[in-house]
């Protein structure tokens, strides 16, 4: 029998849903499902590992690390919905020891009684100290509690090294305009938690200000169409209009990204000084500019350019020293704002080494941070002697001290911001030969960048496991365990893209494995899909896999490449796209090449790359070359009859087993209207043990076979079965140098 509402249920109810309603903006629009999440497709794009971990309810310990705004705790709130596990939530400023252990108590008898896991949700938590965290090691370590931390601050400093070992780590990055653009459009038309019952309308100028300002931060773009909507009165229409003006007033100032003791202070003032240890004033200017506006302590900058001074610039300009110390002094006696200038002037200095009163552009520089959508460091100028391993920060830094004239042409300045000029080198005095050297080097800088066609930073990795567990000692195991001819080849193809960890690959010749286990080696937090061509082979693959931990197992589907959008369809993965595609043999054994690229081209992602390795049989080893030399005249005739009939068969255009060349294969893809691949040749040579296995092949009497395609090409009976015989008679288990050439071709969409 149902129990009668009490009036204390009543009130309960009504002030739970009064308090829901009481709710900012930002919390109540936080998203529910994987679906409603906007942003961060790097690790919650279709197939990747962490969305098919939450779809799967199979999660390991997390810990998600980003800048204010960008989903930490919202991500944590969908997995809340979507696990079948006890979720529970704790804030690390307000809680301690003792609410850990009645959750590790509570987890313990869920499991003993009930089976039932336990998600334990930690916001901010770095905030918990040494001793706080070592209290929730052992239940982790022992599956009592799987944890789930978020933090603004760097996991590898601010988490105990024996937690981050134990998890997964997944960088959050600030969000782009045009997901800023999607939330505040999901506010304004969600009639349940937003605004979708009243009449509200946005200018798109005001639309492109708040997404723009919000600089990467959710929440901040929230709250202020919160402000706008709150507080702007409905006009005789009933509608509320938000016009730039109201949006200005909703969003006045950019926060810029910048922590004190963080990775911002030390990527920022790396950054900093490489830019002046590579001659470049623009970009000293701003990150300078950066610094200032953040706050960060102007005698801590002096500080650093002193030391500077001694270290890199030395007896060039030994008045460098003393020029940086004056600016300290006079920085000392007049203070902010007017401070500014001797900060800048040494700056400028020690970039430059010459005196200059041109210290304006360092206002230039500021006008842009407060005014532009802040640019992130580039990766290579991020600090790389805390976390180069986890994050990659700093790889790819050109050291100017190893470079003629202690110059590199690199990039310095944030990507948005290249060529943009701060510093005007004046006409007079030192500084008139100066702004040769300067514009020299901005032409050059700019020349190498478009050379290049992409940015000149590398990218920064966005996700980490900890190496050492024993899926990657086997995956370590069974990528080296290859002859070094597929070694080779493998190499050259993963070496056509810089794979990030979090990326989809798709193998379409799996049947043995051998790029499929180095793709799961290589993308640990993204995806592998793998299609081999029978169900044998399948299995084979099955079994190998099976040493992978169950997330990280490639998907196995047997087809062929024509039907592979459709088999990821009847797989349930047909809303995932590949950054790339790997193959041996793709395209040289398709009767038709443009269909089968045809085929397989709906699911590169834009700006995936297709690589595949294609043996080349017009420039293999040719049987004749290697039997015995001559001795008689009628033994040369024999063998220039039979090298005549060979160069026959490789030369013959209507067989495709032999016959075809680079360009046969490049007409595949200009065919489909994509670029012309790029090509490269690797030519191979191995010691071959010829076995009675391959004469047997080469010389059986059946279509097909190479001693069928000498004779169909004109060798007469008798000068076939010669050459047999004497190749049975001189090359059985004999080892020869057995020469081959393979082409790899690229394409990136």
């Amino acid at each position: 029998m149902k129990r009668a509402a009490s009036t204390q249920d009543i009130f309960e109810n009504a002030r739970a849903k009064q308090l829901a309603k009481d709710q900012p903006l930002a919390a109540r629009m936080r998203p529910r499902t994987l679906d409603e999440y906007v942003g961060q497709e790097h690790i919650l794009a279709p197939g990747r590992l962490l969305r098919r971990a939450v779809q799967a309810d199979q999660l390991s310990s997390l810990i998600f690390y980003g800048p204010p705004g960008t989903g930490k705790t919202t991500l944590a709130s969908v997995i809340a919905n979507t696990t079948k596990s006890i979720f529970v939530t704790l804030n690390a400023v307000m809680t301690g020891i003792a609410d850990l252990k009645d959750v590790t108590n509570s987890a313990q008898r869920n499991r003993i009684e009930y089976n039932q896991k336990t998600i334990l949700f930690v916001d901010e938590v770095h905030r918990w100290n040494k001793a706080q965290q070592d209290a929730l090691l052992p239940w982790v370590e022992n599956g009592t509690i799987i944890l789930i931390g978020a933090t603004t601050e760097n996991p590898y400093f601010t988490v105990n090294r024996a937690l981050v070992s134990r998890s997964r780590i997944f960088q959050l990055k600030p969000l782009e305009e045009q997901h800023i653009r999607r939330i505040i459009m999901q506010a304004l038309k969600d009639e349940e938690r937003g605004y979708g019952k009243l009449k509200v309308s946005i200018d798109e100028d005001a639309l492109d200000h708040l997404a723009n300002i919000a600089n990467g931060d959710a929440r901040a773009a929230l709250n202020a169409i919160e402000l706008a909507v709150e507080t702007t009165p409905p006009d005789d229409a009933g509608e509320i209009r938000i016009t730039m003006a109201v949006a200005e007033e909703s969003i006045q100032r950019r926060a810029v990204l910048y922590d004190r003791e963080g990775d911002c202070h030390f990527d920022t003032i790396s950054a900093f000084i490489k830019s002046m240890r590579g001659s470049d004033p623009d970009a000293t200017f701003y990150w300078l500019a950066k610094m200032v506006y953040a706050g960060e302590d102007p005698r801590f900058i002096f500080r650093r350019m002193i030391i500077f001074c001694s270290e890199d610039i030395g007896m060039a300009d030994p008045n460098a020293l003393r020029v940086v110390m004056a600016a300290a002094e006079a920085f000392d006696r007049v203070g902010m704002p007017e401070g500014n200038y001797p900060l800048s002037h040494a700056a400028l200095y020690c970039a430059t080494a010459p005196k200059s009163n041109s210290t304006m552009g360092f206002f230039d520089a500021l006008k842009v941070v407060t005014q532009e959508r802040e640019g992130e460091v580039p990766n290579h100028l991020r600090d790389a002697s805390r976390d180069k391993e986890g994050f990659g920060h700093g790889v790819g830094y050109q050291y100017p001290h190893a470079y003629k004239d202690h110059w590199v042409a690199q990039q310095y300045l944030p990507s948005t911001l290249q060529g943009k000029i701060f510093y005007q080198p004046g006409a007079i005095g030192y500084e008139k030969s100066l702004g040769d050297i300067v514009r020299q080097r901005r032409e050059l800088q700019l020349a190498a960048l478009r050379d290049s066609g992409e940015e000149l930073a590398p990218p920064e990795i966005l996700t980490f496991t900890k190496p050492g567990d024993r899926t990657d000692k086997w995956l370590a195991r069974a990528v080296d365990n290859l002859s070094s001819i597929l070694a080779t080849i493998r190499e050259q193809i993963f070496s056509k893209r810089h794979l990030q960890r979090h990326e989809r690959v798709l193998d379409l010749t799996a049947d043995t494995g051998e790029l499929t286990f180095e793709a799961v080696r290589q993308c640990p937090e993204g995806g592998v899909w793998s299609l081999t061509s029978t169900q044998t082979a399948a299995n084979a693959l099955n079994d190998m896999a099976l040493n992978i931990c169950e997330l990280r197992r490639p998907v196995i589907m047997t087809g062929n490449p024509e039907e592979i959008v459709s088999l990821m369809w009847s797989e349930g993965w047909g809303d995932v796209r590949f950054d790339m595609m790997v193959a041996r043999n793709l395209l040289s054994r398709a009767n038709d090449r443009a269909a089968r690229l045809k085929a397989i081209l709906p699911l590169l992602e834009k700006g995936g790359t297709i690589a595949v390795a294609e043996n080349l049989p017009a420039r293999s080893q040719r049987l004749s070359q290697i039997l015995p030399t001559p001795g008689t005249p009628e033994e040369t005739r024999q063998r220039k009859l039979w090298l005549e009939a060979e160069e026959k068969v490789y030369g013959d255009k209507s067989d495709a087993r032999f016959s075809w060349e680079v360009e046969d294969l490049a007409t595949a893809f200009t065919e489909n209207a994509l670029p012309e691949p790029e090509v490269s040749i690797l030519p191979l040579a191995r010691q071959l043990t010829i076995t009675r296995s391959h004469l047997d092949k080469w010389f059986a009497p059946v279509h097909g076979s190479y001693a069928t395609a000498l004779y169909t090409h004109g060798l007469p009976a008798d000068e076939v079965t010669a050459f047999q015989n004497l190749a049975y008679a001189s090359l059985l288990d004999k080892k020869v140098d057995w020469h081959s050439a393979v082409a790899i071709l690229t394409m990136t969409n």
